[in-house]
């Protein structure tokens, strides 16, 4: 009987090993499994993550590109300014040619304005830039003078209004116009710093 039961043992001793095997060899596929989905999911997260970043990243360059840039701007107009006061430079004027336009009707008699004006601009450099772009700057000066009503410049803050929009159409015509935050158009920065009506006559 003895001998029966040690041959017994004999033989399930390869079936408890065969068996202990295959279980290490499930649980190693199972923990394969689970570490490559956790890793799987791990980068596709990483990634949404970089994207998001790269969104995000693309979305504020632009707005701290041109914060940055309109602080440049205003940074070399206060250096020339700076630089021309100190050498005692005097003003520099670019006179405009004199112009005549029909303005809005109010009534049913035709009013119509003339108008000389002279650019301040802030460097002597800054005269022959306006000179080169004359034509664009005379155009977009006529269509707001023939935009205007004889009432809106009767008086000194309506001819101030316009003298400000002159001002930034030709800043930027020949300057920079910088985004704000919302990317929404910010004043023109350019090499003019007043406009100044010489002649202002409305018939």
């Amino acid at each position: 009987m003895a001998k029966a039961a040690t041959a017994d043992d004999a033989a399930e001793a390869p079936k408890k090993s065969k068996k202990k095997l295959i279980i290490i060899i499930v649980v190693l596929v199972l923990l394969l499994l689970v570490g490559g989905a956790a890793a799987f999911f791990m980068m596709a997260a990483g990634a949404h993550d970089a994207d998001a970043y790269d969104e995000h990243a693309d979305e504020m360059a632009p707005e701290e590109d041109s914060g940055s840039r309109a602080r440049e701007l205003r940074r070399e107009k206060a250096r020339i300014k700076k630089e021309a006061e100190a050498k005692g430079l005097p003003p520099v004027f670019v006179e405009l040619d004199p112009f005549t336009v029909n303005l809005q009707p109010e009534s049913s008699i035709d009013q119509y304005l003339q108008v000389k004006a002279s650019l301040r601009v802030d460097e002597a450099h800054a005269a022959d830039q306006l000179k080169n772009y004359m034509p664009e700057i005379r155009h977009h000066v006529l269509l707001l003078l023939s935009g205007k009503k004889a009432s809106e410049l009767s008086q000194p803050a309506g001819r101030e209004a316009l003298a400000t929009e002159i001002l930034h159409a030709v800043n930027a015509i020949v300057g920079e116009t910088p985004r704000g935050k919302n990317g929404e158009p910010e004043e023109p920065i350019g090499p003019v710093e007043s406009v100044l009506f010489t002649s202002f006559i409305i018939q």
